[in-house]
């Protein structure tokens, strides 16, 4: 099935290479796959070869490739309504909002549609000052919010630097890297008791009357699948209520399933004032992203206007997608399968951290997770340096990986596997075997 044909010069790669612009890479020499189809947990490339889709491209397409169901939903609102601008009451618009209220922690009241996730946070770091009359927003060094402006301010790692100079006001703090802290705690409870006083002192010196909000992953994503310790939010979302800051979770990547859960934010019962969400609330099939608000926030506007707006607000057919992608998570019990089959992954994983020296550590929650390669376990040395690979050796590793039909992506030192929540047992497995067997070979490379 695997089998690879010679198909000669490809003209879909000669005209995509001549007209196209790649995001993240250099753009001489690039040979970006060819992708013919695509259905379930896999993908096909133009030879025919096939593809564990391990990281559900950009950890959004959570039901799988190819769902009747919602593609059905898109055709029949393209031929009912393609398009109404914002401003109107139209049936999709208010049910997806309905559905997605609904299913969302206890608290939340309204939704205010955008594209994309990084529009997502664009409009949170607004509505945040809008309600507070405040100008700082505080988010985390290992953190990944977006690359349009205001978002890629919001992020901490690397890929905001060609926005800076940046936006006055943004203030970074450290992540819960429990994994990497130059501190050695005996429990998480006394990890989180140190990491809120750190956040304490920071906000004491930057005087918390002048911060609007508080952004962070709820389980970091793309920077390593940081999974808070044990009364962490709880901490932070004290801090937000002491000194009237609002508590906005990202949740563009860790929400709809990925977790095990609706939301990650409902693995330790902490309510935020706001959520910003897109991914897998259509899974990719057609763009959609918004700000889940609670009633405070959204009795706020009430009485003041909503500086917020844009042409593609609340879309049709991506409404119409979102209604179909929530009865598809219902109806196929996939949070519910996330979970039970997240248990079996994660099992995986930390096989691979027994048997190769050159894993470090792996982390997952639900079908959310990272393994985090260095040179030495026991002084924890990253394969690559943070923010530098001059020999290619994280991208070499994805090369093998694909070469075996496995895909996925990394980032700085970390291998991310969030396969599509369909995924049974058996393709798990099936599929870290291919990993064992690269993994064996940067073992060798030590």
């Amino acid at each position: 099935m695997n089998e690879k044909k010679d198909i000669g010069t490809d003209p879909v790669l000669e005209t995509d290479r001549t007209y196209n612009l790649h995001s993240w890479a250099r753009q001489k020499g690039l040979k970006p796959l060819h992708v013919t189809r695509a259905e379930g947990v896999y993908f096909w490339d133009a030879s025919g070869k096939r593809y564990y889709d391990m990281s559900s491209q950009l950890v959004n397409v959570n039901v799988g490739h190819g769902n009747k169901k919602i593609a059905d939903a898109i055709k029949r609102q393209v031929d009912k309504l393609p398009y109404l601008s914002p401003p109107f009451a139209l049936d999709v618009r208010a049910e997806a909002a309905r559905k997605i209220v609904e299913v969302a922690p206890e608290g939340m009241a309204k939704v205010f549609f955008t594209n994309a996730g990084a529009e997502s946070n664009e409009n949170a770091i607004k509505m945040a000052k809008m309600v507070t009359g405040r100008n700082k927003i505080f988010s985390r060094y290992r953190s990944y919010h977006g690359a349009s402006y205001g978002a890629a301010n919001l992020t901490g790692e690397p890929r905001r630097f060609p926005c800076e100079p940046g936006i006055p006001g943004f203030v970074k703090f450290f992540d819960p890297y429990l994994y990497r802290a130059s501190v050695r705690f005996e429990s998480e409870t006394e990890a989180t008791s140190y990491y809120i006083r750190q956040l304490r002192e920071q906000l004491e010196y930057e005087g918390p009357e002048n911060v609007a909000a508080i952004f962070l992953e709820t389980v970091t994503g793309s920077n390593g699948v940081i999974i808070p310790p044990e009364g962490y939010l709880q901490g932070v979302r004290g801090l937000c209520d002491e000194f009237g800051i609002l508590m906005v979770c990202d949740e563009v990547m860790c929400g709809w399933g990925r977790t095990g859960r609706w939301f990650a934010v409902d693995h330790w019962n902490v309510k935020p004032d706001m959520i910003t969400f897109a991914k897998g609330v259509t899974c990719g099939y057609v763009p959609l992203g918004g700000v889940i608000v609670n009633e405070k926030v959204a009795r706020h506007f009430d009485d003041h206007p909503l500086m917020c707006g844009l042409t593609y607000s609340g879309h049709p057919v991506g409404c119409a997608a979102a209604i179909a992608t929530i009865d598809v998570y219902k109806e196929e019990g996939l949070i519910e399968k996330a979970a039970k089959t997240g248990v079996f992954f994660k099992k995986q994983l930390e096989k691979l951290l027994e048997a190769h020296p050159c894993v470090g550590d792996v982390r997952a929650i639900g079908l959310f997770g990272a393994v985090e390669l260095v040179r030495d376990k026991k002084t924890k040395e990253p394969l690559v340096p943070y923010g530098k690979d001059p020999q290619g050796i994280m991208p070499g590793i994805l090369g093998m990986l694909k070469e075996r039909g496995f895909w996925n992506y990394s980032h700085e030192n970390i291998l991310i596997v969030a396969p599509p929540l369909v995924i049974t047992e058996g393709e798990i497995s099936e599929a870290l075997e291919i990993l064992d067997e690269v993994l064996c070979n940067v073992d060798e490379g030590l």
